[in-house]
């Protein structure tokens, strides 16, 4: 392939920690239809809990383990696999195949995705369709995924001797109070509503609302002194369904906060927003899913499942940016091992994806169906 290596463009890319997306090209007889493959080759750190080397590869039992092993490691490796194997047999292309390995998605994917999305490297203009392999199985192709409303809630306090806590303010109690009201009043609220896609699992077609993180007053490692906390932050991730508005959802968070904030004078939130994601949906009647269809009938023997994602991926910025609305994510890999401890994948879900892969590519940019 001809390949192409592209800087991230953001300010978290340097020679130190350099952020390079590569993208690799096996052109056809024409540059139209062109499909392009992208997958994320970033993960989340480790975290605790492991019994194999999180970095390690491990094969064991049929399955692959590591840290990105599914999310998505294999989808890369299927998309590769695929397009090789076009390669080595020789079969005559109308159109072109692009294959992208980007960085940044567990972040947000703007020195990935979105930067080739707003360079026009990823364009409605010469790209007709994207695959995303994210781990959703050999038998299913996500079409949709909720949206994000990321957001920082900070209470002030007032600090003052941690013996005379009745001279100051603690920001600790104050989220306190504020987390309580949102797990009690919005939590039900939220457990209500209930989407129409096929959000998968079945528990996250719900809205939901996460705390990530937390942090008050002195950090915890390091010589402590005894003060009343005048600083507390907290970081929310809010899912919310198509069904809903971005609008209504910020709405919905600024009414508890004042509701906190008049249940007792003293206390006084800011908030900050992080990230806004709108739901994205695929447009029904896509060549590009009813292709995926027929070769996972035929190489995996089933039935596909069209199901949504209950987070957000790089879709986004394929849809919202580039205007390419045929994108989809199909890849090997169970989904809820992702991010999880001894993270792993199938190998029979690795070879079934990328020979689910290879048949849609020639449908699409082959000139038909293969035989």
């Amino acid at each position: 392939m001809d390949v192409d290596y592209v800087d991230g463009g953001r300010v978290d890319h340097s020679v130190e920690h350099p952020r390079v997306n590569v993208i690799g090209r096996l052109e056809g007889r024409g540059t139209r239809p062109l499909v392009h493959l992208n997958g994320h080759f970033d993960v989340v750190p480790p975290g605790s809990g492991w019994t194999v080397d999180p970095f390690g590869g491990e094969i064991r039992d049929g399955r692959l383990y590591g840290r990105g092993a599914s999310d998505m490691k294999a989808g890369l490796a299927a998309a590769a696999f695929a397009v090789e194997a076009i390669r080595r047999a020789g079969a005559p292309l109308t159109g072109s195949v692009e294959v992208s390995g980007t960085v940044d998605e567990e972040s947000g994917g703007f020195a990935g995705v979105a930067h080739l999305c707003e360079i026009g490297r990823i364009s409605s203009e010469h790209t007709d369709y994207v695959i995303i392999p994210e781990p959703f199985g050999p038998a299913r192709i996500c079409v949709d995924h909720r949206g994000v409303h990321w957001f920082d809630v900070t209470a002030h306090g007032r600090t003052a001797h941690g013996s005379m806590p009745h001279l100051g303010r603690s920001a600790i109690a104050d989220m306190a109070a504020l987390l309580e009201l949102l797990r009690t009043e919005l939590g039900p609220r939220l457990g209500e509503r209930v989407s129409a896609m096929p959000v998968v699992p079945s528990e996250s077609r719900q809205a939901t609302l996460n705390v990530n993180a937390l942090h008050g007053g002195q950090a915890i490692a390091g010589q402590q002194s005894p003060c009343v906390a005048d600083d507390c932050r907290a970081t929310f991730d809010r899912r919310f369904l198509i069904e809903e508005n971005l609008d209504e959802v910020r709405r919905e968070i600024l009414e508890l906060i004042s509701t906190a904030e008049a249940a007792d004078p003293g206390r006084r939130y800011t908030v900050t927003d992080r990230l806004d994601v709108l739901p994205t949906q695929a447009p029904e009647g896509s060549p590009l899913v009813a292709a995926l269809q027929r070769a996972i009938e035929r190489v995996v023997g089933t039935p596909a499942e069209l199901v949504a994602s209950p987070g957000t991926y790089d879709q986004k910025h394929v849809v919202r940016i580039a205007g390419v609305e045929p994108c989809v994510a199909y890849g090997p890999g169970p989904l809820t091992e992702a991010h999880r401890p001894d993270e792993s994948c199938a190998l029979d879900d690795i070879v079934a994806a990328a020979g689910v892969t290879a048949p849609t590519l020639l449908e699409l940019v082959g000139g038909g169906p293969p035989s």
